[in-house]
């Protein structure tokens, strides 16, 4: 049996019991080094503890899924909710349903980052990642053109890293030809870890705001605004 499991933003308190559950069952635990050093310190009992580097998210599920054929029960951990950016897809296409895989959701960061701002995504919105690891840039280009015409709120997932600095920068200047300078933006960086912080700005002045890989960038739409310090977007309830 393989559960890819969802821990959430990191801290315990944010662990789904299902999660808890599922980390209890297994006797094998697999997941990148900082996923495992978030889930160690609740974990109980002897168990077999797996960890890997960033990239490489195939041979993770390749041993996940050895383990599982060979009597193991395994938890492949992923941050967040593992279908959202996570492993439950890559599982699913290494697997091909050789054995029984559960997928246990969590808290994703466009949820737990839109609790520290207030509500801004109360309405309808759209989750684009700026990694180009596995999505070409041009792709990426189009896709918040398009958020941006639909006036979506827009989430940005992986807005920067060492390897690419500027891609906030390159994708608010895509933003600022269909939407105004001034549209209200907030970002939260370690949203339910250590260190959380979080800010109100505009689009316009992403640019010169320090973002890096552990934030995510939330993009009012045209009705979004700040109350009393809080990103709110009506979700349009009429008043009795």
């Amino acid at each position: 049996m393989i559960y890819v499991v969802g821990l959430g933003p990191g801290g315990s308190e944010q662990i789904t019991p299902r999660a808890y559950s599922a980390l209890e069952k297994c006797d094998t635990i697999i997941g990148y080094k900082a996923y495992i050093e978030l889930v160690r310190p609740i974990l109980r009992g002897s168990k077999e503890i797996i960890s890997s580097s960033m990239k490489k998210e195939r041979s993770r599920c390749e041993e996940a899924l050895a383990l599982s054929l060979s009597g193991h029960d395994v938890a492949l951990i992923s941050s967040g909710d593992p279908g959202i950016y996570g492993m439950a897809g890559i599982m699913l296409e290494v697997a091909q349903g050789t054995t029984e895989i559960e997928i246990i959701p969590g808290i994703t960061a466009a949820a737990s980052s839109a609790s520290i701002l207030g509500a801004p995504i109360m309405h309808d919105f759209a989750v684009i990642s700026l990694s180009d690891l596995m999505t070409p840039w041009e792709i990426i280009e189009k896709r918040l053109s398009a958020a941006a015409e639909a006036d979506f709120v827009i989430c940005i997932y992986n807005p920067a890293s060492h390897g690419r600095p500027d891609h906030l920068a390159r994708a608010a200047d895509i933003l600022m030809k269909k939407l105004p300078c001034d549209r209200i933006a907030g970002w939260v960086s370690n949203a339910g870890r250590d260190g959380e912080k979080h800010g109100l700005t505009t689009l316009g002045s992403l640019k010169n705001t320090s973002i890096d890989m552990f934030c995510t960038v939330i993009i009012g739409n045209s009705a979004t605004r700040n109350i009393d310090g809080r990103m709110v977007t009506p979700r349009g309830y009429s008043e009795d």
